[in-house]
């Protein structure tokens, strides 16, 4: 794998991903040139993070940069792409990064369009904009998508990801929408699982449900990344139906919006588990049967 030279980098903009990863880069021997930001945060984060690197508009940033890593928001990628190339910001041999999950390389066209060697890297990681990010990347997948047939650009990725102290994976360009589905659905769904169960615990006036529940979801997670549908447990996989209408009735009578949630997971767990052989056809019937009932209190 070709080491990159030394390279000049901007980084549009300084949010979570865009100065942790600016970082990274700084940490692996290149230079921050600049960076762009507006809101005050973003400020803040490049002064704790990228010190001393100057703050300036993004045109500016691409034009003192070798390599432009754009950390922008998904809905924005686009048209900031477009906008810069029409000011003619983009320049033959520069490296164009984005970071952006939801997006391939064709995203990056008007840049690569005008010489550019573009790819996307996506860290596998939820960011806080804080030093420990860093340490996190240490452990972290990164999905590199290049242009198809374009080793270099392919290559450059991985070793830059490598640099960074990442773990590079190849995710072609037409596998990027199911490969980011599938990320956010398991992080951000998590996330309000999560805190679904820890308002539900503290409506039972249980304190303190985060140590209640850290040694328990930590084990499910580790079971399920294991085994697979092997790990599931508990009522439903069981075919408890008393307890899932116990679970029900509380529900409809005190978290009532939790609920449906609940609901929709009960049912795709009855599915994975029919399908593992661990839920019998009549036990899946029946709890299938009571999911549909209308809510009751």
């Amino acid at each position: 794998m070709t080491r990159p030279a030394r390279l000049g980098v901007g980084v549009v903009s300084a949010g979570r991903v865009g100065s942790v990863l600016g970082a990274a880069l700084a940490r692996a021997g290149h230079t921050v040139a600049a960076a762009s930001g507006i809101s005050a945060a973003s400020h803040d984060r490049a002064e704790r993070l990228l010190p001393g690197v100057p703050m300036l508009p993004p045109d500016e940033v691409v034009a003192a940069a070798d390599l432009v890593l754009l950390a922008v928001p998904d809905d924005v990628l686009t048209d900031l792409v477009a906008g810069l190339a029409a000011t003619g910001s983009w320049r033959p041999g520069q490296i164009v990064i984005h970071t952006s999950g939801a997006h391939g390389v064709d995203v990056l066209r008007p840049a690569a369009e005008a010489g550019a060697l573009v790819f996307a890297l996506h860290p596998v990681m939820t960011f806080t904009g804080r030093e420990e990010d860093l340490q996190r990347l240490a452990a972290c997948s990164v999905g590199v998508t290049a242009p198809a047939g374009d080793e270099i650009a392919w290559n450059v990725g991985e070793a830059l990801t490598v640099e960074m102290g990442g773990d590079p994976v190849r995710v072609p360009e037409a596998a990027r929408p199911l490969y980011h589905t599938a990320l956010a659905h398991g992080a951000n769904h998590l996330t309000t699982l999560v805190a679904d169960c820890l308002d539900l615990l503290a409506g039972a006036g249980i304190a303190n449900g985060e140590r209640m529940l850290g040694p328990l979801l930590s084990a499910a997670l580790d079971n399920t990344l294991r085994h697979g549908d092997r790990a599931l447990t508990g009522p439903v996989a069981r075919g408890d139906t008393g307890t899932v209408r116990k679970h029900l009735r509380v529900l409809a009578a005190e978290a009532p919006d939790v609920r449906p949630c609940y609901t929709a997971l009960a049912r795709r767990t009855v599915e994975r588990a029919s399908a593992a052989g661990l839920l019998g056809k009549d036990a899946a019937a029946e709890i299938t049967e009571l999911l549909e009932e209308p809510e009751k209190p």
